[in-house]
């Protein structure tokens, strides 16, 4: 059944492959079946076993045919990212790194889906899922994902993809009505109210749960007089990490100094004499004193996001960039070491909520496995596509301007937290 080519028996390179799961409704099985042949393969459906409920998985078995061994090792590689799994397994194969942060040619590249590998006959999860890493068996035969520049000399790296299986993430439980708008497509003329609600309802039950919310931001909550209806989630327990640069935190101190963000009065939108200075100012006070939690200590900074953040004992983690005034002293500067922590920073996350920043809500999903929720909330719907693409599928995308956003969850979040 399903030969998918009248020559296929001149192939003489041959791999059967099994596929399980939802692999109908969430189009795993024709993925699979078009890179085989994208690839310049070819394959027959040995048998196939399709569920019958909505909770029963499928399973399919494939052979999958190529020329050359080259051209199979290529179409198995391909689609193992899907899911499919060699039938008959052999051990993950490593190679030692021979130059800290380079590592061995061939290595397998790591998504941020769940994925297993072979060590001694046995299938074994790897830990710190991320994109984009090589998956390094420690000493103690745990293999976990460790970015290029973070291996060392000696450290053994899976090469190649034999002995390593992907489960891609199945249909949710239909009783995860919160997240069934994420299968549609980014799109400006949505109904908001409904997603917001949903969001709200996230938000509470993640709280309700004892999970960790991230918050991602940039600095236009400030800029569009938002940052109080940040805050009210923060002092009200929904926000448990806050991502962001120097920007927001900057103008952020610099409205509850003197009012404005970027020399405008957030108030009645006055242009304050001298307020393109207002920043710098607010940056120098905070340099002085070495921190933003010595300035809410000392009585510098009364309210604001970071004043409620670290009164509510909110961890917050302001990476930098090129462009940035001052900074202030709690920016980390190094990049590598800003993504070190990060990375850490997520590991407990179970809910992030990104909002108006392309960059860093960029940077934070490649750093999220893909069973972690992630809202992108942004005016500009390029911003959601981008973390798409890039490979955060499980973004689910809002395009809307943040105030009216920030207020409506607020509101939501009040109403069915029952206050």
């Amino acid at each position: 059944m399903g030969d998918s080519s009248p020559h296929a028996a001149e192939a003489t390179h041959v791999e059967e492959v099994e596929v399980a799961g939802h692999i109908i409704d969430s189009l795993i099985l024709p993925k699979v079946l078009d890179t085989i042949t994208t690839g310049g393969g070819t394959f027959k459906i040995k048998s196939i076993a399709i569920g019958q409920g909505r909770s029963d998985p499928s399973r399919a078995l494939i052979e999958v045919r190529a020329a050359t061994d080259e051209a199979l090792q290529a179409i198995l590689a391909a689609i193992s990212d899907h899911g499919a799994v060699p039938v008959h397994s052999i051990d993950c194969q490593t190679e030692p790194v021979g130059q800290a942060g380079v590592l061995p040619e061939g290595f397998y590249s790591s998504t941020n889906q769940r994925t297993e590998v072979r060590l001694g006959g046995q299938w074994v999860e790897v830990a710190d899922q991320e994109m984009d890493c090589g998956v390094v068996v420690g000493k103690d035969d745990r293999p976990r994902c460790v970015p290029m520049s973070e291996v060392n000399v000696g450290d053994k790296v899976i090469v190649g993809h034999a002995g390593v299986r992907v489960f891609p993430p199945d249909r949710g439980d239909a009783g995860e009505h919160a997240f069934a708008f994420m299968n549609s497509a980014v799109s400006t003329e949505k109904p908001k109210a409904g997603q917001v609600r949903q969001i709200a309802e996230l938000l509470r039950d993640n709280q309700a749960g004892g999970g960790k919310t991230l918050i991602v931001g940039g600095p236009a909550i400030v800029h569009t007089g938002s940052g109080p209806l940040l805050s009210e989630l923060i002092r009200g327990g929904y926000v448990h990490k806050l991502f962001a640069g120097n920007a927001l935190a900057t103008h952020d101190i610099e409205q509850a100094m003197f009012g404005t963000s970027l020399g405008v009065h957030l108030d009645d939108a006055r242009i304050a004499e001298a307020g393109h200075e207002h920043h710098l100012r607010a940056i120098n006070r905070i340099r002085r004193v070495g921190s933003i939690a010595a300035a809410v200590d000392q009585g510098l900074i009364t309210s604001g996001v970071m004043h409620d953040c670290v009164k509510n004992n909110v961890e917050f983690l302001l990476a930098g960039s090129i462009r940035d005034d001052g900074p202030l002293p709690d920016v980390i500067t190094d990049v590598l070491d800003a993504q070190r922590q990060m990375r850490e920073a997520v590991r407990d996350v179970t809910f992030c909520l990104m909002i108006a920043t392309t960059l860093h809500s960029i940077a934070v999903g490649n750093l999220l496995p893909a069973w972690v929720k992630v809202v992108c909330v942004d005016i500009n719907p390029s911003t959601v596509i981008k973390l798409s693409d890039r490979g955060s599928f499980q973004t689910v995308g809002l395009v809307t301007d943040v105030e009216p956003f920030l207020r409506s969850l607020v509101e939501e979040v009040w109403k069915t937290s029952g206050q």
